[in-house]
């Protein structure tokens, strides 16, 4: 006999932003970089935290039941998961990326009907305010928000790239919209032979500085000033490409992919990466959500399907492209010149 269709899914899915919102906002409050101490009973938790008494219980405990915290008693503490990754005071700290969803995005989303409705943005550019990348740019605090952001959604597919690409065929690289700089810091620790430049707006650099620096390898990679709307990409043997260019337009698309043609030599590789879109357009429901992101976003960026982007790559030059996962959502479009 059939199962019989229930509604659990539609109300899972409907109110999840309840259960993402409660993670978000225990983020905002150090909830797990304060138990990274160690347990804290509940009642000294509540007032280092500065929660009012009515709902410090059902929010911990929801954090219990979600699967985020641990209880013993009346004591609380991390799991390993949210240890590692959820305290500030930890380098594998990825919260950057949940701090903007809070501050940014989670308001945002709720312009996304508007934003079907009118191919609009829903972000900073609907009060008048200049595009998203100008307003960001312009503030050094959020700038570093947002690039801290980067790193902590790309860490895992960057440490994949690091190892998973053929680097003993390759000597340098260019990190194209480098931000932090996670990524070229990712290859140079794995691959000592390699020499990394980080091009991105001049704004950038010092915080590239100090993530190569604090990672030791400021004497392989270094930082290049530039615009790649008004530059030439830097020469290199690899030019690399991690969620860029998914902000963009088609045309922009297709140009930024001509410019790594031009920087690179023969048998130079270029590589992207993003949330593919399955080419079926029916599996990888995390690239079509970042996709409705861009949506909300940005005047005319979207994600799409490893077969569109081999298709660029072919249009500007490259003879052969192919796709490889990374970790997760995520996938590569690895083009050799």
């Amino acid at each position: 006999m059939a199962d019989h269709p229930t509604p659990e899914r539609i109300l899972q899915t409907g109110t999840a932003f309840w259960a993402s919102k409660t993670l978000l906002s225990a983020v905002e409050l150090g909830v797990f970089t304060e138990l990274a101490r160690g347990p804290e009973r509940f009642e000294g938790l509540r007032e280092r935290l500065g929660l009012h008494a009515r709902g410090a219980r059902d929010f911990l405990d929801a954090l219990v039941a979600l699967g985020f915290l641990l209880r013993e008693g009346d004591r609380y503490g991390n799991t390993p998961e949210t240890n590692l990754f959820l305290d500030r005071n930890k380098s594998s700290y990825m919260g950057g990326i949940l701090e903007m969803a809070n501050s940014r995005l989670y308001p945002f989303w709720g312009g996304l009907t508007e934003a079907l409705r009118t191919g609009e943005p829903q972000n900073e550019v609907k009060t008048g305010a200049a595009q998203m990348f100008e307003t960001l740019y312009a503030d050094p605090a959020r700038l570093k928000e947002f690039l801290a952001a980067m790193s902590g959604v790309s860490r895992g597919a960057n440490m994949a790239i690091a190892r998973a690409f053929p680097w003993k065929d390759y000597g340098s690289f260019v990190d194209v919209g480098t931000a932090q700089g996670d990524l070229a810091t990712q290859i140079a620790l794995a691959q000592p032979h390699v020499q990394g430049l980080g091009f991105d707006l001049p704004e950038v650099g010092p915080i590239f500085d100090e993530y190569v620096r604090a990672a030791g390898i400021a004497d392989r990679v270094r930082f290049a000033p530039g615009d790649f709307f008004a530059h030439e990409l830097p020469k290199s043997d690899v030019v690399l490409m991690g969620h860029i260019l998914h902000d963009w337009d088609l045309p922009t698309k297709k140009m930024l992919v001509g410019k790594a043609y031009e920087a690179l030599p023969p048998g130079g590789a270029i590589v992207v990466y993003e949330a593919l879109i399955d080419d079926d357009r029916s599996r990888n429901a995390h690239g079509l959500l970042m996709s409705l992101n861009m949506l909300i976003e940005t005047p005319g960026g979207f994600d799409y399907t490893g077969a569109d982007c081999i298709g660029w790559m072919k249009e500007a030059g490259f003879p052969q492209a192919r796709v490889e996962p990374l970790l997760g959502p995520e996938s590569m479009v690895i083009g050799i010149k």
